[in-house]
């Protein structure tokens, strides 16, 4: 699928709303980044990739968490920094994947984003609750490049 397919289906609204809905409830951090044009390296290595240029290491409490896709690969690839890692383990990673590629395979885009922000949202507010002074470390927006 070509990257602007995906773009004239996704609500941008929507996705953003629920990134800030999740964030509300938790001092962790949740990106959504679609990559333009051709994947040339592993998906995963790219996230890593897009999750360091983007900044989000630099989380103060190391808890962001990056929903990258590809389309036209037909890849993505779900990352969290080391502190959210260390509390949910590759168990949880596999199965969200999972939830999202059911969703992509039946074309429900904006569902697999939704439900992929929301129970990453849930797991972060879980580990990290919201704390007062807490601020929004990085922006909501949907990242394409």
């Amino acid at each position: 699928m070509r990257t602007h397919e995906l773009l004239s289906k996704l609500d941008h609204d929507r996705i953003v709303r629920a990134i800030a809905a999740a964030e509300a409830k938790t001092s962790g951090q949740i990106r959504v980044y679609l990559q333009r044009g051709n994947l040339r390296e592993p998906v995963l290595a790219a996230a890593k990739k897009q999750f360091r240029k983007l900044g989000m290491q630099k989380t103060k409490e190391r808890n962001a968490v990056l929903i990258f896709v590809a389309p036209r690969a037909r890849k993505f690839a779900v990352i969290g920094d080391g502190g959210v890692h260390e509390k949910c383990g590759e168990v949880y990673w596999r199965e969200l994947v999972e939830k999202m590629r059911s969703h992509f395979q039946n074309e429900n885009f904006n569902e697999a984003f939704l439900e992929a922000i929301g129970q990453t949202g849930e797991l972060l507010a879980q580990h990290f609750p919201k704390m007062e002074s807490g601020k929004d470390e990085l922006p909501n927006e949907i990242v394409e490049e």
